[in-house]
């Protein structure tokens, strides 16, 4: 059988009461003494805190590595763009255009020529080199027939990109 809790009522000490009969009050059950000391405050507090911290830096950790994925595919983007733009340019004027072609921290250019307004591209670089390869059978025979671009993109001279490909005449 489960028996009730004893209902202790509250009794509010007067200045009068001496502290003899506090004490018996207190041994009798009559007044409770339950509650929270500063320093077990302090520790429910400090434990508390660290549960909280460690709910939230997986958020704040995966926010930083979103943005991180998100600098890597404009930088790929912006990569892929330059390489498009250099591959439709005629073969024999790639090298003389592009080789040693780059574009400085905030100065990148759209496929029409204007410079990029949007802050996201202020701190992206990129560069291009273009280079004749001959391949064994050709190496005495006149004229390359291939050439290998290589587009890079940086952030904050952090490289982000790199592509290559070989375009043959």
């Amino acid at each position: 059988m489960i028996r009730p809790a004893k209902k202790q009522a509250f009794i509010p000490l007067e200045k009068e009461m001496n502290l003899k009969a506090v004490h018996k009050l207190i041994i009798e059950g009559q007044v409770s003494l339950t509650g929270f000391t500063l320093i077990e405050a302090m520790i429910a507090l400090v434990i508390f805190s660290i549960a909280v911290t460690g709910f939230i830096l997986p958020f704040a950790s995966s926010a930083m590595i979103q943005q991180q994925g998100c600098d890597q595919t404009l930088a790929v983007k912006l990569a892929c763009d330059l390489l498009e733009e250099i591959v439709n340019t005629d073969f024999d004027q790639i090298v003389a255009g592009y080789n040693g072609y780059s574009e400085e921290k905030g100065q990148i250019r759209t496929a029409s020529g204007a410079v990029f307004s949007d802050p996201v591209y202020a701190d992206f670089s990129r560069e291009a080199v273009c280079e004749y390869v001959y391949m064994p059978p050709q190496v005495n025979m006149g004229a390359p027939n291939f050439i290998r671009i290589t587009v890079r993109v940086y952030q904050n001279e952090l490289k982000l990109a790199e592509i290559s490909r070989l375009k043959s005449r």
